[in-house]
């Protein structure tokens, strides 16, 4: 099991839900395997998605879709997402 961390600050979180929510249920996005969103206490728009893959080069494919930019171009990522990765 491996375990992608994305944070990233978006323009407007509601916003952003919606289009998270909208490509969620995309076949290319169909590696996650678990997934969980939380919000910044005091500052919700720094953004915590956590997703589970069952493997290391799933998780690490999965950050460079074309797919995954576009959406968060869409929903309002502002500026370069952070990836770590941990098995």
């Amino acid at each position: 099991m491996a375990l992608l961390l994305i944070l990233h600050r978006v323009a407007d979180y509601e916003a952003w839900r919606k289009v998270y929510d909208s490509v969620s249920d995309m076949p290319v996005f169909g590696g996650i395997r678990r997934e969980s969103v939380h919000r910044m206490v005091g500052d919700p728009n720094n953004v915590l998605v956590l997703h589970y893959f069952d493997s290391v080069d799933e998780a690490r494919a999965f950050t460079t879709l074309p797919e995954l930019k576009e959406a968060m171009q869409r929903a309002g990522v502002q500026g370069e997402p952070r990836f770590e990765l941990y098995e």
